[in-house]
């Protein structure tokens, strides 16, 4: 039972010799024959769940990785890990889980793939903490492994207006606002969301899929297919047989994730226009990785990568409309080619990103999704970093030019979201208003729940343009407008952010990458002074573990530094 033993470095350890017969008795128990203990073990890591329709398809999915690894004679082993739903939980206290369930895939994969001694590693993810917790997964392992995105949803329609769920929680604020009435409600919510797959723009989960195929992780276009679609079926087997060659050639993540690799990443989802949890998940992805990628990274690759896509949550268009031109594909061939990509990095196909992309054909040529490079929508990064006295650790404003660049307004001050929801919907929120939203970073929430429903809120009241909101919670990917999260030192650790109070004048800078309280420090030293920290919000149990352990926003909020 030695055959293969270079490939089989973890599991020859679980199933070779006398003394390791009860292991092989469970195993044929679940379908192992003799042969099956010659090939290497392929953990297959499936976040299916009929929690969401992010993931409802995934197991289906998972059974086409295994069809590929099991063909190119690797002996496949599908187990699953948990998902929860954002869009389902978002503005409710469920919503504190969401980002604590990045930690919890992260270990839960770890564990299964240590424990069973798998010699490769394919995971599939589809709602947003999947993703980034997969690929820390992956990272600490160490193992070959190839990630898999479940793939994107097809659009709804209303009144020959593509929908998706962020039309939802936008539709509330219109429906607050008397702009629709009960049943244009009704019949938007009813249409939204047609079937399986991840929400449909630029949103999180299409943010951090297209991040991780520049990352080299997963397979060319795996973040441009459908989740229903022959395409992506195609793209689990060729993943399940690519795992192999990748232990072949004994190529580790470590030798595809590597500073350079991050760049790229950084790169395309800036090109994208993407989520600001691409700023999180990255920086929770590298430290796994053990590369250096900081804050400042973003800002110092963000003065020299314009933003090119019209993408939605700001822009026109859906990931299933970018999927027709060709994927990001074409987009990455353009920065490539005028020197805004690292060719020369390793990818899963055991070619560099170069080679992967070297016939890779340009979109065409009436279409008006994605600019070129000399007519960007935005001339750097939407994504900007500011520092200021509100912020001495960093915060992550989205801005996509569309709402200006700077913003001044006077606080009104809610300690839990769900507070400042209600002031939106009951018109309590004026022009010139800065929504100052706390309490609900790593620590102080915990959990750092995203700010969807409020952010919705406004743009369905119309005030998009008219106020700002500053919180050390995080955004939704579907968010947009004048938005600054992540905000540190987050307010429950005793950052500025705890002493605002009602009316203080707040200056949002992006020209100069500052968030400003205009309050003399001898009365912010004052109000510190006087500031006790709140008890925490809970004692026990998964999140209480959650706020003990993890780490500032601006490192990534990880559990394992």
């Amino acid at each position: 039972m030695t055959d293969n033993k270079n490939t089989r470095t973890f599991s020859s350890l679980v199933v070779d010799g006398m003394e390791r017969a009860p292991s092989r008795a469970m195993l044929h128990a679940v379908g192992f024959t003799n042969e099956d203990f010659k090939k290497p073990q392929i953990g297959i890591a499936s976040t299916w769940s009929m929690v969401t329709p992010c993931n409802m398809h995934i197991n289906k999915l998972a059974d086409e990785v295994a069809k590929g690894v099991n063909i190119a004679n690797g002996k496949a082993v599908i187990f699953n890990t948990i998902t929860i739903s954002d869009g389902i939980s978002m503005g409710t206290e469920g919503m504190k889980y969401s980002l604590v369930s990045r930690e919890v895939i992260a270990d839960s994969i770890e564990t299964v793939i240590g424990c069973q001694g798998f010699d490769g590693v394919v995971a599939i993810g589809g709602c947003d903490k999947n993703m980034p917790g997969c690929m820390m997964a992956i990272a600490r392992l160490n193992r070959p492994a190839i990630f898999v995105y479940g793939g994107t949803i097809l659009p709804g329609c209303h009144k020959n207006q593509k929908l998706d769920v962020v039309s939802v929680f936008e539709a509330v604020g219109a429906r607050a606002n008397n702009k629709i009435d009960d049943a244009e409600l009704a019949e938007i919510e009813a249409k939204a969301i047609p079937g399986a797959g991840s929400c449909g723009g630029m949103y999180t989960a299409n943010t951090m899929a297209s991040a991780i195929e520049a990352l080299g992780m997963s397979l060319p276009n795996s973040s441009a297919q459908a989740a229903v679609s022959e395409d992506k079926k195609l793209d689990c087997e060729r993943a399940g047989a690519a795992v192999l060659n990748l232990l072949e050639k004994g190529i580790l993540p470590s030798d595809i994730m590597t500073k350079e690799a991050f760049e790229n990443a950084i790169t395309v989802v800036i090109a994208l226009g993407g989520s600001t949890n691409a700023v999180l998940h990255i920086l929770a992805m590298a430290n796994a990785s053990k590369v250096d990628i900081t804050l400042d990274d973003f800002t110092r690759i963000g003065k020299r990568v314009p933003m090119l896509a019209d993408l939605k949550p700001s822009g026109r268009y859906q990931m299933a409309e970018l999927i027709e031109i060709g994927g990001i594909q074409p987009l990455m061939k353009m920065l490539l080619d005028k020197g805004l990509l690292h060719g020369e990095c390793l990818t899963v196909t055991g070619k560099t990103l170069a080679e992967n992309l070297a016939d890779v054909k340009p979109y065409p040529i009436d279409q008006d999704m994605i600019h070129d490079l000399e007519h960007p929508i935005k001339k750097d990064s939407h994504l900007v970093v500011l520092y200021g006295n509100l912020a001495s650790e960093g915060s992550v404003a989205k801005i996509t030019g569309k709402e200006g660049l700077c913003f001044t307004g006077f606080a009104k001050v809610f300690d839990a979201e769900e507070q400042a929801l209600q002031a939106i919907l009951n018109g309590e929120i004026v022009k010139g208003d800065v929504i100052v939203i706390r309490y609900e970073g790593p620590k102080g929430g915990p959990g750092m729940r995203e700010m969807l429903s409020p952010t919705s809120a406004i743009m369905g009241k119309g005030l998009g343009k008219e106020v700002a909101l500053i919180t050390d919670g995080r955004f939704s990917g579907g968010t947009h407008g004048f938005v600054v999260g992540h905000i540190t030192p987050e307010a429950f650790v005793g950052g500025a952010l705890a002493i605002v109070e009602n009316g203080d004048e707040i200056t949002i800078d992006a020209e100069n990458n500052l968030l400003s309280l205009h309050v003399n420090e001898h009365e912010i030293a004052r109000r510190l002074e006087k500031w006790q920290q709140p008890a925490p919000r809970y004692t026990r149990g998964v999140l209480a573990k959650y706020a003990k352990l993890v780490n500032s926003a601006s490192l990534g909020a990880v559990t394992d530094n």
